[in-house]
């Protein structure tokens, strides 16, 4: 119990990791930029509500501004923020990092590689989350997966069971099912095809992913999202692996039912009253982090001469609701669907 932990980022995925680390008993620090985020933490501590029983628990949170009189290092930091904000805090962390100590990204995207430039591949361990959580009220986060369904796989880069991965997996499994990976990259890419399944085209209309999911035409969306995804993610040699729990045999089949797998899977786990992240962005005022998700698809589906319209339909359309154009409406599906049917130039 004598590691200390840091949590870098008190968002819902970060607020949620904290309360279940500190409530078995980790030396855990949240650090956030969200200065009533940190007030509410300090006050009164975490409240997470999920089905499976609510957690409430003291917090040891921090502004970013105390660290550099804090006189703190970490031997494992869990950083838990938007892609749009990887590189700057993990910049920020470095100095606080032990020189033998680990940083572990918890978040979507292919961000992995990033995070080792600025810290070291050998101060670095993959990560794949499913967590599906939202907060809006400080010191309150509504969690939708349950400990049940809430999973995450790690994993070395080189794809070594090293003891800091089974530390970190156990860890981890205090805040739901952690898996050990031998294929970090191909895992963390299967969970973006997954992710331009769901929060790709639900991240568009402002519903719950329940709702999006049963407009009339969005399987066939999603699938045919994923289809570009799984091309986009074979051509660069990522080996696409069961994720979510999933066991080998519930992961067979031919490549439109493993699609079809992993979305379900995923739409199961997160309920469908939640709100894909884009959604939360949105209301916050915030700009998505689609460009790592189906904007990444689309970057290097450019580079490989791999054509990608549906991946590329959700980042135009996702664009103009960033930049004002549009606003975020159920009725943004009749324009996905309308660009997905264009033909292609």
């Amino acid at each position: 119990m004598g590691r200390k932990i840091a949590v870098l980022g008190a968002g819902a995925i970060g607020s949620s990791v904290s309360a279940d680390l500190t409530k078995a008993g980790h030396d855990v620090t949240v650090i956030d930029q969200w200065p009533a985020q940190v007030e509410a933490l300090k006050a009164g501590g975490l409240h997470i509500q999920m089905a499976d029983g609510d957690v409430k628990v003291p917090i040891r949170a921090r502004h970013l501004c105390d660290l550099a009189s804090a006189n703190l290092e970490f031997d494992i930091v869990f950083l838990a923020v938007k892609s749009n904000d990887h590189r700057w805090m993990a910049e920020f962390i470095k100095p606080y990092l032990r020189s033998d100590g680990v940083l572990v990204g918890l978040m979507n995207g292919m961000n992995d590689d990033s995070l080792a430039s600025i810290v070291g591949r050998s101060r670095t361990v993959g990560c794949v989350v499913e967590l599906s959580a939202e907060i809006f009220t400080p010191g309150l986060v509504q969690r939708n997966t349950t400990h049940q369904g809430t999973w995450f796989a790690v994993g070395e880069f080189d794809g070594l069971y090293s003891p800091r991965v089974r530390e970190i997996a156990s860890l981890l499994g205090h805040v739901g099912r952690c898996d050990v990976t031998g294929n970090i990259y191909g895992a963390k890419w299967t969970k973006l095809i997954a992710n331009t399944m769901t929060m790709g085209p639900h991240g568009l209309l402002g519903l719950t992913n329940g709702e999006a999911a049963r407009l009339p035409g969005m399987a066939e969306i999603a699938v045919k999202l994923g289809r570009e995804s799984l091309a986009v993610g074979a051509a660069l040699g990522y080996r696409i692996e069961p994720i979510f729990g999933l066991r080998a045999d519930e992961f067979a089949g031919s490549g439109d039912e493993n699609l079809v797998t992993a979305r379900k899977t995923l739409l199961t786990h997160v309920g469908g009253r939640s709100r894909t992240a884009p959604i939360h962005d949105h209301i916050k005022g915030r700009k998505s982090e689609m460009e790592f998700i189906s904007g990444l698809v689309a970057r290097k589906g450019r580079e490989l001469g791999i054509p990608t319209p549906c991946n590329d339909a959700v980042v135009a359309i996702d664009r103009r609701i960033n930049k004002g154009e549009l606003k975020m409406d159920a009725s943004n599906f009749e324009l996905l669907k309308a660009a997905v049917a264009a033909p292609t130039k």
